[in-house]
C-alpha cells in the first residue's frame, strides 16, 4: 500500500511547519514561512509554473509508486475538492480507468463557513481519498463495517416494530413500557426468468394469497415453507415481504461516504502538525487493503500518521519527507506512543481466544508469535435470508425462542477487521525502526548517452534552471563581505576585509580577515588572518565527505589559516573530521583568536558556518538583520564522566540556531526535542540505545499515564531530563551523542571512553 497525502493547493505557507513545537501557522506570515532550504526547492520545483508543475511533482512520484506496487497492492492520494479532478486524471493516466477503486469522501471539519471567515457560498467540509489498485482484478480487498445504531446510520428505514405478541406498529407509536425490536420490510422478489423456475408459485400468510407479479421469490417452496415458519414473511400492500430485524446484523458496510471521520481530536494522540491527518481515515484504508506483515510506504510523512497507523495495526511501514522539523515530529510522536496489545493468531494466548469465539477446537502445534497470520478479531452475527431458507432446524409450530436459536445456530458470522481482542494486562510500544537520511544525488546516464536527456525528472530540470541558479555564489560572498561571521556565544565577529575568487574545487573563495584596535582574531604579531571559503551545496547537507575533502584543499592551499564552512544544513557527522586530515574543529564555545596557535602545529582550524536560508528566499521575506546572516554552528556541550564503574552523560546544551528570528541560543536545553545516546557505538552505524527529552513537550507522558500502575516513577523521570541513566564502559571504547533541536537539526560527537 502506498498512501500519499501531498499539499492540497498550490500555497507556500500553508503546508510547512518551522518548529515542531508551534503548530499555529497561518498562510502570508513571514514568520510562518519555510525555513529549510529542502522545503524551498520543494516548493519551487513544484509550483514554478502553478498547476503543471505540481502535477508534474504527483506524476513523478506515482509513477514510482505504481511500480513499487505488488500486483495485489493499492495506492491513495489525500486530496481537497480544488484539485481532486485533476489528480484523478492524472491517476487514470497512470493506473490506468481500469484500475480505478473508489472516490472517497471524508468530513474534516464540522463548521459551515462564515461570511466574516470568507465563506460566501456553499461550504466545503470535506477532503477526499482516490483509491487505484495496481491490477484491480486480484487488488486486495478486505470489507470492513460499521456499528448501526437505533436512529443513526445504517438504521434508517427500521421505522417499524414489532411487541411481545407479534403485533407491528410504527416505531415513533411504540410505548415505552414493553421490550420491542424495530425492523423492516425488505423485498422478497428478484428480478428472474419466470420461464421453467422454482421460484415461482402462489404462497399464503395472514389469510392472503398472492404470487410475484414479476420476476419470482428469492427462495423455492421449501425455502418460502421455512421463511414462513420463522414468521419471517408479512403481508404489505399487494404483495408480500420479507421481515429484516435490526438486531438480524447490528452493522453495516462501509462505503465510499464517511461521514464519522472528523478532524484530529483525540487526546491519546493529539494534533503537533499543522497539516495533520485524523488518524481514523489512514486506519480505514489500510484496513482495507493489507493484512498485518504487510508494507506500507507514504512519501509524504508530514507528523507520521500512516507510520503510527501502521505501527498499530502490525504493517511494516517506511515514511519519507524533506522537512528534518517533520522527521523529528515523526520520531518522538512514534517512540513515545503506546497502542493495545492485540491477541495474535499465532499465539499461545490467542489460539484459546480463537477457539473461544469461533466454537472450534484449539489449534495444535507450536506457537511463534508470527505477525503475519493476523489478529483474534470480534466477529458479529449476520442473519440473512439465505441462511433462514436454508435452515433445517425450522418446522412449523416453533414459538419465537426456539425460532431464534434455531436461526443463530445456523447464522454466518461477519469478521470486525477493526476490533481484535486486546491483551487487557499489556500495552504495546513501538518497535524498532530506523531514521536514515540521503544526501541530494541523481542517477546520471553516460555522458551522450542516448538516455541522457530521459535521466532526469521534470522537477529535477526546472530545479536546473532556476533564474537565480548562476548567481547563488555571487550572492553568498558578496553578503558574506558585508555581514561577516557572528559567533554565537561571546558575540564575536569576524570581519572580512577582501574577498578574493579561488580556483578550487571545495574552496570558492580566499579572505583576509579585518583587524581592529581592541579585535580579537588576528595572529599572536597582529597579522591578519587568512581564510578559506567553503560554500557548501545550494539545496541539501553539508556531509562530512565535503567537509573533509574542502580541509584537504585548504592544507595544499597552503596559506590559509582558517577554514569556515557554509552551509545551510550540516550532516550530523560533519563536524567528525579526524586528526589525519590535518584539522580540530571549532565550536562556538571558543574565541576565534585561538587559531594562529592552532596553525603554529601545522592544523587548520574548521568553523561549520550555518547561512540564514533568508539568502534563499528573496527580496519579498524580511531579513533577520545582517549580523545573523552567517552564525558558527555549534556543537552539542557534553560532559563525560564515571559514577564507580558505569558512564554517565549529561547535556549541559547545544547552541541551537532559531531560523525564525536569526538567534543564537547558547547552552540551552529547552529548545531541544531529543538527545539520544548509542553507549556502544561501532562506528558505523548510530543505534539508539538511550533516549532522552528536554523542553517543554515530554512525548512518553501519555506512555507513562498508560503504564502508571506498572511503572518505576523514578525511572521514567530519569527518561526526561539532561542526564543520562549509568551505562557500562563500552566493549568498543567509544560512545556516541547525537542531539536534535526543534527545527530538526542534527548534530553527533563521537567520544572515546577507557576501558
Amino acid at each position: 500500500m502506498v498512501y500519499l497525502d501531498p499539499p492540497y493547493g498550490i500555497k507556500f505557507g500553508s503546508n510547512w511547519q518551522a518548529s515542531a513545537r508551534r503548530r499555529d501557522v497561518k498562510d502570508g506570515k513571514v514568520e510562518d514561512a519555510a525555513r529549510e532550504p529542502e522545503q524551498i526547492k520543494a516548493f519551487r520545483d513544484t509550483w514554478e509554473l502553478g498547476i503543471h508543475s505540481y502535477l508534474s511533482y504527483l506524476r513523478d512520484r506515482l509513477i514510482v509508486a505504481r511500480d513499487l506496487l505488488t500486483e495485489t497492492g493499492s495506492c491513495f492520494v489525500q486530496i481537497g475538492d480544488e484539485n481532486a479532478h485533476l489528480v484523478r486524471t492524472l491517476m487514470d493516466e497512470i493506473f490506468g480507468p481500469e484500475n480505478f477503486v473508489s472516490q472517497i469522501a471524508f468530513s474534516t471539519t464540522a463548521g459551515a463557513g462564515s461570511f466574516s471567515g470568507g465563506t460566501n457560498v456553499l461550504s466545503s467540509v470535506n477532503s477526499y481519498i482516490i483509491w487505484y489498485g495496481k491490477s484491480l482484478e486480484v487488488t486486495k480487498y478486505r470489507q470492513l463495517y460499521r456499528q448501526r445504531l437505533e436512529g443513526g446510520a445504517g438504521a434508517g428505514k427500521y421505522t417499524t416494530a414489532e411487541l411481545q405478541d407479534g403485533t407491528h406498529i410504527p416505531a415513533s407509536a411504540a410505548p415505552d413500557t414493553q421490550p420491542l425490536r424495530l425492523l423492516r420490510y425488505d423485498n422478497l422478489t428478484s428480478q428472474t426468468t419466470r420461464t421453467g423456475q422454482t421460484t415461482v408459485f402462489p404462497i399464503t400468510v395472514g389469510g392472503k394469497t398472492t404470487r410475484p407479479s414479476t420476476g419470482g421469490w428469492k427462495t423455492n417452496r421449501v425455502g418460502m415453507d421455512r421463511l414462513i415458519a420463522a414468521r419471517r414473511v408479512r403481508p404489505t400492500g399487494r404483495t408480500m415481504s420479507y421481515v429484516r430485524y435490526f438486531d438480524d446484523f447490528p452493522a453495516f458496510p462501509v462505503t465510499n461516504n464517511w461521514p464519522d471521520i472528523g478532524g484530529v481530536q483525540s487526546r491519546a494522540d493529539p494534533k503537533v502538525y499543522v497539516v495533520q491527518t485524523a488518524t481514523s481515515a489512514i486506519q480505514r484504508c489500510m484496513l482495507m487493503c493489507t493484512d498485518p506483515g504487510d508494507l506500507v510506504l507514504d512519501p509524504t510523512c508530514g507528523s507520521g500518521t500512516t507510520a503510527y497507523v501502521a505501527e498499530q495495526w502490525g504493517r511494516r511501514w517506511i515514511t519519507i519527507d524533506t522537512s528534518r522539523v517533520a522527521l523529528a515530529l515523526a520520531r518522538q510522536r512514534i517512540m513515545g506512543a503506546n497502542f493495545p496489545m492485540y491477541l495474535l493468531t499465532d499465539s499461545d494466548q490467542g489460539k484459546l481466544k480463537e477457539a473461544e469465539v469461533s466454537g472450534q477446537p484449539r489449534v495444535g502445534g507450536a506457537s511463534t508469535n508470527d505477525v503475519r497470520h493476523g489478529f483474534v478479531y470480534e466477529r458479529v452475527q449476520h442473519i440473512t435470508l439465505k441462511s433462514i431458507a436454508n435452515n433445517p432446524d425450522i418446522v412449523e409450530g416453533m414459538t419465537r425462542d426456539q425460532i431464534d436459536a434455531a436461526i443463530k445456530k445456523h447464522a454466518d458470522f461477519e469478521t470486525l477487521l477493526d476490533r481484535p481482542y486486546k491483551d487487557e494486562h499489556a500495552v504495546r510500544v513501538a518497535g524498532p525502526f530506523t531514521v536514515e537520511s540521503l544526501s541530494p544525488h541523481r542517477s546520471l546516464a553516460f555522458a551522450g548517452g542516448p538516455d541522457e536527456a530521459a535521466s532526469e525528472t521534470s522537477s529535477e530540470v526546472a530545479g536546473e534552471q532556476q533564474p537565480d541558479a548562476p548567481q547563488f555564489e555571487a550572492s553568498i560572498l558578496e553578503n558574506l563581505a558585508k555581514a561577516g561571521i557572528q559567533n554565537g556565544l561571546k558575540g564575536e565577529r569576524i570581519v572580512l576585509d577582501s574577498i578574493e575568487p579561488h580556483a578550487g574545487t571545495y574552496l570558492q573563495a580566499v579572505a583576509t580577515q579585518k583587524v581592529r584596535e581592541g579585535d580579537s582574531g588576528g595572529s599572536a604579531d597582529g597579522i591578519p588572518l587568512r581564510i578559506g571559503i567553503a560554500l557548501g551545496p545550494q539545496y541539501g547537507t553539508v556531509s562530512q565527505g565535503f567537509a573533509a575533502s574542502a580541509v584537504k584543499e585548504a592544507v595544499v592551499a597552503g596559506d590559509i589559516d582558517l577554514l569556515c564552512v557554509l552551509g545551510f544544513a550540516f550532516d550530523a557527522l560533519a563536524a567528525e573530521v579526524t586528526e589525519a586530515d590535518g584539522v580540530t574543529v571549532e565550536t562556538s564555545r571558543a574565541g576565534f583568536a585561538e587559531v594562529a596557535q592552532e596553525r603554529a602545529f601545522g592544523k587548520i582550524k574548521m568553523l561549520l558556518v550555518r547561512m540564514n536560508v533568508d539568502l534563499l528566499m528573496g527580496e519579498d521575506l524580511k531579513k533577520t538583520g545582517a549580523g545573523n546572516l552567517f552564525t558558527v554552528f555549534g556543537e552539542p556541550d557534553l560532559e563525560i564522566r564515571r559514577e564507580a564503574d558505569d558512564v554517565v552523560v549529561e547535556l549541559h546544551g547545544v547552541d541551537v540556531y532559531d531560523p525564525t528570528t536569526g538567534a543564537v541560543r547558547s547552552r540551552d536545553t529547552d529548545r531541544i526535542a531529543l538527545w539520544m545516546v548509542d553507549t556502544d557505538y561501532n562506528g558505523d552505524s548510530f543505534f539508539v540505545r538511550h533516549c532522552y527529552f528536554t523542553g517543554g513537550g515530554d512525548p512518553y507522558k501519555r506512555l507513562k499515564t498508560a503504564l502508571k500502575s506498572e511503572i518505576d516513577v523514578d525511572a521514567w523521570a530519569a527518561l526526561y531530563g539532561t542526564v543520562s541513566r549509568p551505562f557500562p564502559v563500552p566493549s568498543t571504547g567509544r560512545i556516541a551523542v547525537k542531539v536534535i533541536n526543534d527545527y530538526g537539526d542534527e548534530v553527533m560527537k563521537i567520544f572515546e571512553v577507557d576501558q
